[in-house]
C-alpha cells in the first residue's frame, strides 16, 4: 500500500509526562508509494526512556486489560480524540459524463456514500440516458465524528452501475478529504452585532456632526447618487440581519472637488468632448471597460511595489537597530516598525487615483472585463450544488497528480452539510422550513428544463501558431449536446489575435445537455483543420447558482441605445423573484426615489429617458441599485454577476497543461417558459471607415545644406519632402526638387492624397494585402495612424541624402506654429508642453513643425522646419470636393514662386553661366575684358605703329 516515516516525542526518564508535551497530540501522516501519495495515516507518535525502576515509570495504559482483546491495545484518553454525533446531509443531484464501464454504457447507476463506517445510498437513476438527476434529492445519516475538525475521517463517494440479476459494477470513486467547507455552524447569538457599532458611530457623528447617525426607524439607508462611478463603491460593510445601523454610500468632499476641476478641465479642452450617443456602440463600451481594467492593474501593481517597497525598508530598519542593546535601541526599533504600520494603513486609506480624465469625461458605461474564467471569480459557482470528479483505477508508483485526469470516468453533482445534533430550534421552526430538505431549504426542481443559451464570442489572443508561416487562420466551433456548429465559412485569415464579434443562439435540455464547448479551429486549404484549443463550461451549475449568472446585470438602466437593457425580465421583476425565493419582506417602493428591502433602504433616481427623450418616471433604477448590493441583503445576500466579458484559457488535449491562448466571450442563458428575449446585441467587428487625408507642403525653412557648388564653392541642397502613412511605405509621394537652395529656404504648394481605412474605437488604420504572391487570400493589419515627413537632398548621380523628418500621430500630436520663428526643435521632442490635438475632431490644420535628426553624437538636432497643412476627410466628402495630386487638376495650386537660381543645370547650360558665373565673377570678367581690349589696342598699336612711321617718314 505505502509507506510514511513519522518522528517520535521522545521523554528522557527525568521528564515529567505532563502538558504540554505529553500526551501527544493525534497528527497525520503522508503515505507514499514510489512518487505518488498513497494516503494519510492518523497517529501519534513517542518514544519513552526506561529508568532505574523499570517500566514502573512508565505512564498507565487506560482502558480494559482483558485478553480477549489479544495484543490490541486502547487509545489513552488524553490522545483519543473526543468524539460528538453528527448528522451528515447529502444532496443527491445527478450524475454528468459517465464513460462506459468494460466497454457497456452506464444505465442505472446509484450513489453510495460512506463516512466513518455509517453511510446512505442514493435512489436508482432508471434510465441514465433519459434523465440523468436523481428523483429523491435529499438523504442523511448520523456519525459519530471527533470535535477536533482536522480529525475528521474521509466521506467516500462510489457510484456503481446496477445490472441484472442483481449485480452491481464500481463506476468510479470520489474521496472528500475535508468536511470543513461543509460543515455548518449556527450563529453565535454572543457574538457582538453591527448594532453596538451602530451605536457607537451614532455617538460618534452626534459629537462631530451635532446630528443623529441612525434613522428613527432602525432601518439601514444607502444613498446612491447617480452620478457616483460605481468602482468607488469598493468598501462593504458586513451588516447582522437584526442590526439598526445606517450606512449611507455618498461622494466624499474630495471626490466633489476633483470632479469640478475635472469639469472645468473638459470645458478648456478640445479634444475631451463628451461623445454623441449615437456613435456609440457595444465595443464602445467595451474599450472603456478595458481601458478601466489597465489602471486598476496599474494601480494594483503599484500599490504592491511600494508595499514591497515598505517592507523592505522596515526590514532594513530592523537589522540595523538588531545590535544595539538596551531598551532605548529596542524602542526605537518598535516605534519604526509601529510608524511604518501607520504608514501603510493611511496609504491604504487614502483615496485611488481615478482613471484617466479623458474616459471619466466621455460618461461612456462599462462593464466588467474580467481576465480569467468566470468561476474563479464566483468560486465555481458551487454556493449550494457542488461537483465531484469521480476516479477510476489506480495510479502508477512513479505518476504524478496531474494522471488524476485521465482517470477521471464522470462527474457526481450534490452537496453535502455536516452538523451536530439537534439544530438550534429558531432553525427547525423558522417560516417555511421543509424537514424533507433539511438544511437544503429553497432548492430549485431538477426536473429537465429547455433553455436558449445564447454564446458571444469576442476576439482571441496570443493563439499558438498552427501554420508554417507562424500564424493561423482562426474560426469558432461550439457544441452543446447534439449541437455542432462550426462556423468554417468565417475563418480569419493568418491571425493570432483575430476579433470575432459573434453571437450564437442554441436551444439546451438541462441537464442533459449541458456542458458547452467552444473551441479554435485552424482552417486549412488541404486536409482536416487543425484543433487549436478549446474551452469547456458548465452551464448548469451557472443556471442554478444564487449569484444569478443567467444574465448579467447592466450598471444602468436604457430603454435605447448602445446600452440598452437586454435581460427579458426588468430590475423590479428580478428583485420581487429573488425576495420572493429568500422569503424576505419587500421590495416597498415609497416616495423620494427610496425602496425598503427588510430592514435596508436604497435611494437612487426615479426617471429613465425614451427614445423621444422624454423622461418617464419608473423604479427600475432603484430595484437596480439594489440589485447592484444585493450582498448585502442579510442572510440571502450574495455578489449578484454583472455585465461582463470573461477571458478564459484554450486548451489542448494533446498538449495538456499549456496554454493555447485565451478566448474573451460571455454566456446568457433564458428559460424557454419564460418570456422570449430580445435580439442579440450587435458585437460584430466594427467595419472600417473610408477617410482621405490630404496633405499640403507649402513651404520648407531652415534646412541643412549639404551641398558644395562646383564652380563657387557655397553651401546649398536641392530640397524636396516625402510623406506616407505608417504601413504605406510604398505609396509614398514625394515633392517636386527644389533646386540650389543657398538659404535652406523651399517653396512647393504640393498636395498628397493618402486614401485609408481607419477603426476609430481601436484607433488605427486597418490595411488589407496579401504577403506574398503565393498566398491564398489578404491577411488584415492594424497600425497606429501616423503620418511621416521627410526631407531629402536630391543628387543627380548618387543616392538622395536623408536631412530630417518627422512623425505625428494623427490621434495627438503637436498643434503646429504660426510662424517658422516659433517652431523650435522641442516640439518633436515632447521636452516642452505643447497642446495636442486629433486630426479626427480638428479636421483641418495648418502650422510649422521641425525635421529632426540624429548628429555623430546621436544626439537630436533640428534639420529644418516645414510648412504643412492636413485636411481629413471622409470618401463621400472626398467624392463631393475632389482635389487633384501636386499641382493637378481639380483644385490645382498655385506654382511656387521660387528664386531663378532654382533650376538643374546640365539642361539649362546660358543659365548654369548666367546665374553661377556672371552673378558672381562679372566685376572680375568686366575688368579681364577690358584689360583684354586695352592689350588688344597696345597690340595694334605696337604691331602698326611701325609701318605707319615709315609711310610718314617717306611721305607716303
Amino acid at each position: 500500500m505505502g509507506r510514511t516515516f513519522a518522528k517520535p516525542v521522545v521523554k528522557m526518564s527525568d521528564e515529567e509526562y505532563c502538558p504540554p508535551r505529553f500526551p501527544p497530540q493525534l497528527e497525520y501522516y503522508q503515505i507514499y508509494r514510489g512518487n505518488s501519495t498513497a494516503g494519510d495515516l492518523l497517529a501519534a507518535f513517542e518514544l519513552l526512556q526506561i529508568g532505574p525502576a523499570g517500566k514502573s515509570d512508565l505512564p498507565p495504559i487506560d482502558g480494559p486489560t482483558d485478553m480477549d482483546r489479544g495484543p490490541i491495545l486502547p487509545v489513552p484518553l488524553g490522545i483519543r480524540p473526543v468524539l460528538s454525533k453528527y448528522r451528515v446531509e447529502i444532496l443527491f443531484w445527478g450524475l454528468r459524463d459517465l464513460k462506459r464501464v468494460n466497454l457497456s454504457q452506464v444505465d442505472r447507476p446509484r450513489v453510495d456514500i460512506e463516512c466513518a463506517g455509517r453511510g446512505v445510498q442514493s435512489s436508482l437513476i432508471q434510465n441514465y440516458k433519459k434523465n440523468p438527476n436523481f428523483s429523491t434529492l435529499v438523504k442523511w445519516f448520523e456519525v459519530d465524528l471527533p470535535e477536533n475538525e482536522l480529525l475528521h475521517p474521509p466521506l467516500n463517494i462510489r457510484v456503481v452501475d446496477c445490472r441484472a440479476f442483481g449485480r452491481y459494477t464500481l463506476v468510479g470513486s470520489h474521496a472528500v478529504n475535508s468536511l470543513r467547507k461543509f460543515i455548518y455552524r449556527p450563529p453565535d447569538k454572543k457574538t457582538p452585532h453591527w448594532s453596538t457599532a451602530a451605536k457607537l458611530m451614532n455617538a460618534y457623528m452626534t459629537l462631530a456632526n451635532g446630528g443623529p447617525y441612525s434613522h428613527p426607524t432602525g432601518e439601514i439607508v444607502v444613498n446612491m447618487e447617480p452620478e457616483v462611478p460605481i468602482k468607488k463603491m469598493e468598501t462593504m460593510v458586513k451588516l447582522e440581519a437584526n442590526s439598526d445601523a445606517v450606512v449611507k454610500v455618498d461622494v466624499t468632499e474630495e471626490e466633489k472637488e476633483k470632479k469640478k476641476k475635472k469639469k472645468k478641465g473638459n470645458a478648456e479642452e478640445v479634444e475631451d468632448e463628451e461623445p454623441d450617443e449615437s456613435m456609440l456602440d457595444w465595443w464602445s463600451k467595451y474599450f472603456a471597460s478595458i481601458e478601466t481594467m489597465k489602471i486598476l492593474r496599474q494601480q494594483e501593481a503599484a500599490a504592491a511595489e511600494a508595499e514591497e517597497k515598505e517592507e523592505m525598508d522596515t526590514s532594513e530598519m530592523r537589522l540595523e537597530d538588531s545590535p544595539m542593546k538596551g531598551s532605548k535601541a529596542q524602542g526605537k526599533t518598535k516605534d519604526k516598525v509601529k510608524l511604518s504600520k501607520e504608514d501603510k494603513k493611511k496609504k491604504q486609506q487614502q483615496p485611488q487615483p481615478d482613471a484617466p480624465e479623458k474616459k471619466s469625461k466621455q460618461k461612456i458605461d462599462e462593464m466588467k472585463v474580467y481576465p480569467k474564467e468566470l468561476e474563479t471569480e464566483f468560486d465555481n459557482f458551487e454556493d449550494w450544488l457542488h461537483t465531484f470528479n469521480l476516479l477510476r483505477g489506480k495510479i502508477g508508483d512513479d505518476d504524478d497528480n496531474s494522471a488524476d485526469e485521465d482517470r477521471i470516468v464522470g462527474r457526481f453533482k450534490g452537496s453535502l452539510c455536516v452538523y451536530k445534533v439537534p439544530l438550534p430550534d429558531d432553525i427547525t421552526k423558522e417560516a417555511g422550513y421543509d424537514p424533507t430538505f433539511g438544511m437544503f431549504q429553497g432548492i430549485p426542481n431538477n426536473d429537465p428544463i429547455n433553455v436558449l443559451v445564447r454564446v458571444y464570442i469576442v476576439r482571441a489572443t496570443d493563439l499558438h501558431p498552427a501554420d508554417i508561416n507562424g500564424k493561423a487562420d482562426p474560426y469558432v466551433a461550439i457544441k452543446l449536446g447534439k449541437t455542432d456548429i462550426k462556423d468554417k465559412e468565417n475563418y480569419i485569415s493568418k491571425q493570432l489575435n483575430p476579433v470575432f464579434g459573434k453571437s450564437f443562439d442554441i436551444e439546451a435540455t438541462f441537464p442533459m445537455e449541458s456542458m458547452l464547448t467552444v473551441a479554435i479551429y485552424d482552417w486549412d486549404l488541404v486536409g482536416s483543420d487543425d484543433l487549436i484549443g478549446e474551452t469547456k463550461i458548465d452551464l448548469e451549475n451557472r443556471y442554478y447558482s444564487k449569484h444569478r449568472a443567467t444574465c448579467g446585470i447592466s450598471w444602468n438602466y436604457a430603454l435605447h441605445g448602445y446600452n440598452m437593457w437586454r435581460d427579458p425580465q426588468k430590475p423590479t421583476q428580478i428583485l420581487s423573484k429573488l425576495c420572493k425565493e429568500g422569503k424576505i419582506d419587500g421590495p416597498h417602493y415609497g416616495p423620494g426615489g427610496r425602496v425598503k428591502v427588510t430592514n435596508r433602504v436604497f435611494t437612487g433616481t426615479t426617471e429613465v429617458e425614451d427614445e423621444n427623450g422624454q423622461k418617464k418616471q419608473t423604479d427600475e433604477h432603484l430595484a437596480l441599485t439594489v440589485l447592484h448590493h444585493w450582498e448585502e441583503i442579510p442572510r440571502v445576500g450574495c455578489k449578484l454577476v454583472p455585465e461582463h466579458v470573461e477571458t478564459r484559457p484554450l486548451l489542448n488535449p494533446d498538449k495538456p497543461g499549456i496554454e493555447q491562448g485565451r478566448l474573451e466571450l460571455w454566456v446568457d442563458m433564458f428559460p424557454m417558459d419564460m418570456p422570449a428575449p430580445g435580439p442579440a446585441i450587435d458585437i460584430s467587428p466594427r467595419k472600417p471607415k473610408k477617410y482621405e487625408l490630404r496633405v499640403i507642403i507649402w513651404n520648407t525653412d531652415e534646412v541643412v545644406l549639404e551641398d558644395d557648388d562646383y564652380f563657387t564653392g557655397e553651401k546649398s541642397s536641392d530640397i524636396f519632402v516625402r510623406g506616407w502613412l505608417k504601413g504605406q511605405q510604398e505609396d509614398k509621394q514625394d515633392t517636386d526638387v527644389h533646386y540650389h537652395s543657398l538659404t535652406g529656404e523651399g517653396n512647393f504648394n504640393w498636395r498628397y492624397i493618402f486614401p485609408f481605412d481607419y477603426l476609430a474605437a481601436e484607433e488605427k488604420i486597418v490595411i488589407s494585402k496579401k504577403e506574398s504572391m503565393f498566398s491564398w487570400d489578404e491577411t488584415e493589419y492594424k497600425i497606429p495612424a501616423r503620418l511621416t515627413l521627410q526631407v531629402w537632398d536630391a543628387d543627380h548621380f548618387s543616392a538622395d541624402d536623408f536631412l530630417g523628418g518627422i512623425e505625428l500621430d494623427l490621434n495627438r500630436f503637436p498643434r503646429g506654429a504660426k510662424t517658422a520663428k516659433q517652431c523650435s526643435m522641442e516640439m518633436g521632442t515632447g521636452e516642452i508642453e505643447v497642446p495636442l490635438i486629433s486630426i479626427f475632431k480638428q479636421k483641418r490644420v495648418k502650422g510649422w513643425w521641425p525635421f529632426l535628426a540624429r548628429n555623430e553624437n546621436d544626439e537630436m538636432e533640428m534639420t529644418g522646419k516645414v510648412e504643412a497643412e492636413l485636411h481629413l476627410l471622409t470618401a463621400e466628402e472626398a467624392e463631393k470636393c475632389p482635389a487633384g495630386l501636386a499641382r493637378n487638376e481639380p483644385d490645382p495650386l498655385e506654382k511656387p514662386n521660387r528664386p531663378d537660381t532654382s533650376f538643374i543645370w546640365f539642361l539649362n547650360p546660358l543659365k548654369s553661366i548666367r546665374y553661377f558665373i556672371w552673378h558672381t565673377y562679372r566685376w572680375l570678367l568686366l575688368k579681364i575684358l577690358l584689360l583684354v581690349l586695352l592689350l588688344l589696342m597696345i597690340g595694334l598699336f605696337l604691331y602698326s605703329m611701325p609701318g605707319y612711321l615709315v609711310k610718314k617718314l617717306l611721305g607716303a
